[in-house]
């Protein structure tokens, strides 16, 4: 195995099974609240109503005035406006609302006056009712947060300050001493234990186990990371449900954050999930389309493989493990057996190229990639995609993910029965950062027809076979 053997000392993306297993808590969304996003929705709406009613008492535009709620709703959302910072107040948010509802105004002004002329809206009549949408929809929205204020204030919410122990542990008293902001530090993560007594009343946690029972004892919804954010960690948290926030400068400087979101003092900001590449509609139609062909065309070589390994090596065709699939969920991966039937693949054992345990037959199949043509049916339950990062066991996950600290990155799309790493030669017995490197260049360039690339690329590389 091409990687360093040390004993794991810091929390990796996949924990152990166990602690996973007995009481994982489902993702939770980020904070604020479905309820809180849902009034403020309700708020842009009921301004937009009231201004057209003000306009057309009538409400002969009905139709107009659905399209002009959608649309106001739609650029709100885009502009973030329904996911407030830590600390959120109306007049940071003004500049925003004002802009984009001038935008939605002027644009069914002018559907109006298009559709009916005799119904255009002159310049006085549409200034009048911009500015008592814009005066309604930031009373309501000023309400609104002096509510949120109010509770949070009132009911702080339970988090974990990450980061080096002593940095993390002033932050938690600062925070501790401020409830206006309305969090609650209940431990710090570190990424070891202090040398020195503990002076703080707060547990340092460490291992994966420790911060699993945290979460669910004192019910943790957030994270609060000072200083760079590792991304080990954040995946790990953002597993167990927690909305991460960065206490402090950002590392580059180029996403400065607005002057009002801090935390007495200290620059604020969420750390927003990755962008969703994973498993995209497209993505999921041509890996249906094309293992479902290729199970139906290779049907007859899947019967030779299988009577070979039966007359060869004896009972047990099929040969299943547990693998690690997207976000760290496990699987079972289907393949043929290639080692006898009184050696099989051990969870903990690396495999090499020339392993003496195989048979003649497991040796071929191996070296032609025959072995995982099984794993076409992992494809169609949905546990693999055709392309994408290779998937390996839990033991192993754990020791690259310490190791190297891109590895656990590699998880945020589904895993593949080949990729970019096997397509440049980084199969078996190879090195584990170059692969971690290539998966996760193909994770952040993913495209569909990068994806009918490889799987050309792989199925040439098949024609000159260099072993698994």
């Amino acid at each position: 195995m091409t990687t360093e053997s040390t004993s794991p000392a810091t929390p990796t993306v996949v924990p152990p099974r166990g602690a996973v297993d007995r009481a994982a808590p489902p993702p939770r969304r980020p904070q604020p609240a479905p309820p809180f996003v849902s009034s403020l929705v309700a708020a842009d709406c009921a301004a937009v109503l009231l201004a057209a009613l003000l306009l057309d008492p009538q409400q002969r535009g009905a139709a107009l005035l659905m399209q002009l709620t959608a649309c106001l709703a739609a650029l709100n959302a885009y502009a973030g406006l329904y996911r407030p910072g830590a600390v959120a107040s109306v007049l940071d948010e003004l500049p925003a609302l004002a802009g984009r509802a001038a935008i939605a105004w002027c644009a069914a002004a002018a559907l109006l006056a298009a559709q009916s002329p005799r119904h255009a809206v002159g310049p006085a009549a549409l200034a009048a009712v911009y500015a008592a949408h814009l005066a309604f929809v930031c009373g309501c929205r000023a309400v609104l947060h002096h509510r949120r204020r109010a509770a949070a204030r009132a009911h702080p919410r339970s988090a974990l300050v990450v980061g080096s122990a002593p940095d993390a542990q002033r932050l938690a008293g600062t925070l501790a001493g401020h409830p206006e902001y309305g969090i609650r530090p209940v431990g710090v993560v570190a990424t070891q234990r202090p040398d020195g007594p503990d002076e703080s009343s707060l547990p340092v946690l460490v291992t994966p186990e420790e911060i699993h029972r945290a979460v669910i004892q004192n019910s943790v919804r957030d994270a609060v990371f000072t200083g760079a954010a590792r991304p080990d960690l954040v995946a790990l948290l953002r597993h167990h449900g927690c909305a991460g926030w960065l206490v402090g400068e950002d590392d580059d400087g180029t996403r400065p954050t607005p002057m009002s979101q801090h935390l007495w003092g200290h620059a604020c900001r969420r750390l927003d999930p990755p962008p969703a590449h994973r498993s995209p509609l497209s993505k999921r139609v041509l890996d249906v389309t094309v293992a479902g062909l290729m199970l139906a065309a290779l049907s007859p070589v899947l019967l030779l493989c299988a009577a070979a390994i039966r007359l060869s090596d004896g009972p047990g065709v099929i040969f299943r493990q547990e693998r690690v699939g997207q976000d760290g969920r496990l699987f079972t991966l289907l393949k043929f057996r290639t080692l006898r039937a009184d050696d099989e693949e051990a969870a903990t054992r690396w495999s090499v190229a020339h392993d003496e345990r195989m048979s003649t037959v497991g040796t071929f199949l191996r070296r032609s990639s025959l072995d995982e043509l099984p794993q076409l049916w992992n494809v169609l339950r949905g546990d693999m995609s055709l392309v994408g990062p290779r998937p390996e066991r839990p033991y192993f996950v754990a020791e690259f993910s310490r190791v190297h600290p891109r590895y656990a990155a590699r998880h945020r799309m589904p895993v593949g029965l080949t990729g970019l790493a096997q397509v440049h030669g980084l199969r078996g017995d190879t090195s584990i950062e170059d692969r971690c490197r290539f998966d996760n260049h193909y994770i952040d360039h993913w495209s569909l027809w990068q994806d009918v690339c490889i799987l050309l690329r792989t199925a040439v590389s098949l024609l000159r076979p260099a072993g698994s």
